[in-house]
Formats: C-alpha cells, sequence, structure tokens
C-alpha cells in the first residue's frame, strides 16, 4: 500500500508540470496583441498625377485624396477611396479635372520589419470634368507601392497607382505617385 501511495503522491505532483508543458504545443490563443492588425482605418493621400488623355495635350498635376478601409489580416486589406486631381492643361483655354470614387482590394506582404510591400486594384466610378464638356463612367484603378509602421496605429504609406476613367470622350489615364498617412483604430 505505501508504493500505491507514493505512486499517486508522485502523479499529483508531476501532473502539473505535464499540463503546462502540454500547453506548450496549443497554437497561440487570440490575444489583443496578436489582432492589432485587424480593425477600421482611415487613409490620406497627397501627390503627383501625370495625365495621358487621348483627346489633348498630357500634362501633369497635383492629387488628393482620403478613405476608410477595414484590414481584414496581415495580408489583406479593403478600402473605398475619393481622388481628385486636376486642373490638367490639356488645350489652350481647355481645363480637366478627374474624380474617382474606388473600392480597393490589397494584398500586403507582411514581414518581421516595418516595411510592407503591398499590391492592390480597385472598381468604381469616375467623373472627367472639363470646360469643353463633362463625362463619367467605370473607373480602374491599380497600386503598388511600400508602407512604413511607425508605430502600432500610424503607418506612412509610399507608392504607385495608376487610374483610367472609361468615358464615351478621350480617355484619361493617369499614373500617379503619392505619399499617404494611414491611422489604424
Amino acid at each position: 500500500m505505501r508504493i500505491f501511495k507514493s505512486i499517486l503522491l508522485a502523479s499529483l505532483v508531476v501532473l502539473p508540470l505535464s499540463v503546462s508543458a502540454r500547453a506548450t504545443d496549443l497554437p497561440p490563443e487570440v490575444t489583443e496583441a496578436n489582432t492589432e492588425a485587424m480593425g477600421l482605418y482611415l487613409r490620406g493621400d497627397l501627390g503627383w498625377s501625370f495625365l495621358e488623355w487621348s483627346g489633348g495635350s498630357d500634362d501633369s498635376s497635383f492629387v488628393a485624396g482620403g478613405g476608410v478601409g477595414y484590414r481584414y489580416n496581415d495580408n489583406m486589406r479593403a478600402d473605398v477611396t475619393v481622388d481628385w486631381s486636376g486642373e490638367y492643361d490639356v488645350a489652350p483655354g481647355a481645363d480637366l479635372s478627374t474624380t474617382t470614387v474606388l473600392g480597393n482590394l490589397y494584398f500586403d506582404w507582411a514581414n518581421d520589419s516595418a516595411f510592407t510591400p503591398y499590391v492592390g486594384a480597385g472598381l468604381g466610378y469616375g467623373w472627367a470634368d472639363s470646360n469643353l464638356g463633362d463625362d463619367s463612367g467605370l473607373a480602374l484603378g491599380l497600386a503598388a507601392g511600400v508602407s512604413i509602421g511607425l508605430t502600432d496605429n500610424v503607418d506612412i504609406d509610399a507608392g504607385y497607382r495608376f487610374r483610367d476613367i472609361m468615358i464615351s470622350g478621350p480617355d484619361t489615364q493617369e499614373h500617379q505617385a503619392v505619399v499617404g498617412v494611414r491611422f489604424s483604430f
């Protein structure tokens, strides 16, 4: 009986140690630290846009925009943006400006550094406004760049964007170099 009691006592002493060793083999629990990337964000962008206009002269101009988005995980995020660029000087006495509203989806290459490369595509609607006439139609966008994490909630974004508004008149294709900031909540 004494041997049985010794084995039982030893088992009770060793059991907590084996449970804690087994717990290290379990997948990590979802905590605030590893869900930080998920959630709403606001963005603002400034840059320079280069217009390729099939109806007149090519020109360059200021671009500004903003949007609201949601990060689903470390690799996927989506946002809705409004961007304006212009006054492009496209012909003598003719100025052109463009506005787009796009729904965008991005793939971020998450890594262990502060730099996160990304690619994205967007679809929406756009307006080309000119003193020669206004037009609107389907808008497409492509993006590539890198974001730099300054803090857990603030990222600086530098990249290239292509926008095309498919209108019945001359095509408005834009190549944009932009810098922006994203505020995560």
